[in-house]
């Protein structure tokens, strides 16, 4: 297992690096200037060529690049270029949200992709109806599927919330409320491809010898199915969770701007109106090390599960 960890580690290093310079020469170099933005349309190119030396916008980019990382690495993204507000003071206060409705949304998809394709009686009462849910989940667009969902629960049913943010401090009732609508919306595409993918794993898992004999032991239909079958069909999803973590920071940032949650989408949706090359670096960056960090888990997770793997 630890031999396991460092060569996924070590490969890691190499990639981080990779990427968040990708991303930095992008957001620094084809995005236009820092500068230019900073003193906006009126300046004069002399303003601009000062402003450029001042902040070292001048300089080759790996060289912006390696001065960035090294101030990051200490907790100093810089100050946002429209309030000069720290960076970290306006980012870190935004994180605890987004990952908690990411949290949610990946809880809730598997969880129900689980139970609705495992156990016995949901898989022959609800199998149409979790089948229509899968391909809604699949097909319709998350800020659309937003929209209808405040329309009917909110709007029309008015059981829930519309938009908003109650923190826990105010209590755990009006903040369970307030995240349920967005946590389904963001979970419903993830819940829709871990069902395909789980239930044909399931049924090729269910017509495998060893389910026959544990069959043919006597053991319930509901022991077979959690116990012998589950761990195996489960694999699949286990990579694709892995794989969908991407995808899940661009859903969660369309659905905190559906639902008006102050979250890292919110402030990365403004600092690109904004132009503001500070917020967007440091909130990139930090999301490209979190899914790959999260890339290692789920494979470490996916191995240690999976006795074909060999984790020497």
């Amino acid at each position: 297992m630890l031999g396991h960890i460092t060569r996924r580690v070590l490969l890691l290093i190499p990639n981080v690096i990779a990427m968040t310079f990708l991303l930095f020469a992008t957001v620094t170099y084809f995005l236009g200037s820092p500068a230019a933005a900073m003193l906006g349309q009126e300046a004069s190119r002399e303003d601009i060529a000062a402003l450029n030396a001042q902040y070292g916008f001048d300089r080759p980019v790996i060289i912006q690049y390696l001065d960035w990382m090294w101030r990051a690495l200490q907790g100093d993204f810089g100050r946002s270029y429209t309030s000069q507000q720290l960076v970290a003071e306006a980012l870190w206060p935004t994180i605890p949200l987004t990952i908690e409705l990411s949290l949610w949304a990946m809880a809730i998809a598997v969880l129900m992709t689980i139970l609705l394709n495992s156990l016995p009686f949901a898989r022959r009462i609800v199998s149409a109806i979790t089948t229509f849910l899968a391909v809604i989940g699949i097909t319709i667009p998350n800020f659309m599927l937003g929209v209808c969902l405040i329309y009917v629960f909110a709007v029309q049913l008015r059981w829930l919330p519309t938009t908003g943010w109650v923190p826990w401090s105010e209590g755990i009732g009006k903040h369970l409320l307030h995240i349920i609508l967005p946590a389904v919306t963001l979970s419903a595409n993830y819940f829709g491809s871990f069902t395909l993918v789980y239930r044909e794993e399931y049924r090729a898992a269910y017509e495998r010898l060893y389910i026959k004999v544990a069959r043919a032991k006597g053991l319930s239909e509901l022991r077979v199915s959690l116990v012998h079958a589950l761990p195996n069909a489960i694999l699949p999803v286990i990579t694709y969770i892995g794989l969908s973590l991407g995808p899940l920071v661009g859903g969660a940032v369309v659905t905190e701007m559906v639902f008006s949650m102050p979250g890292v989408g919110r402030l990365f949706v403004g600092a690109i109106g904004a132009h503001d090359f500070p917020v967007m670096l440091a909130i990139g960056i930090l999301v490209i090390i979190a899914v790959m960090v999260a890339n290692l888990v789920s494979d470490i997770v996916y191995a240690s599960i999976n006795p074909q793997v060999s984790l020497g």
